[in-house]
């Protein structure tokens, strides 16, 4: 992997969370929380494939559609981490006073930080690595 791939995934990925981060507020607007939450995972979750893809981890040899299904197989466990971080978090800062949009906001970009974490892990080791480090199959 190229030295300078985990600055490159925070860029990236920062770039796709914002996007993600900033797609809830209108979905919000016509969605319940937690479906907004999901509409903007599907949304961020296209932008950060094609930044990984094309700019982080471009030396990838594997097929795309293996790359697509282990993106999305990989993202399923981020967006995972992030959901059950956001809910609760949303919550637990509506029940200490904090207006229904800033506690959102706060639990959304927290469950980001943490779902970050389990997306790079993911995607340098499984979807985007090379074919000789993973199984063929």
């Amino acid at each position: 992997m190229h030295s300078g791939a985990p600055y490159r995934f925070l860029i990236a990925g920062g770039a796709a969370a914002l996007v993600n981060w900033l797609a809830r507020f209108p979905l919000e607007l016509v969605l319940p929380f937690a479906a907004a939450l999901l509409g903007a995972t599907a949304i961020g979750m296209t932008c950060g494939f094609l930044l990984y893809q094309r700019w982080v981890f471009p030396t990838s040899d594997r097929p795309l559609t293996r790359q697509i299904r282990d993106f999305v197989l990989v993202n399923l466990a981020g967006q995972l981490a992030m959901f059950l971080v956001a809910v609760p978090l949303r919550e637990v800062l509506l029940m200490l006073g904090f207006g229904a949009l800033l506690a959102g906001a706060l639990a959304h970009m927290m469950g980001i930080a943490i779902g970050a974490v389990v997306n790079y892990l993911g995607h340098r080791h499984v979807t985007f690595a090379r074919s000789s480090h993973v199984d063929p199959s």
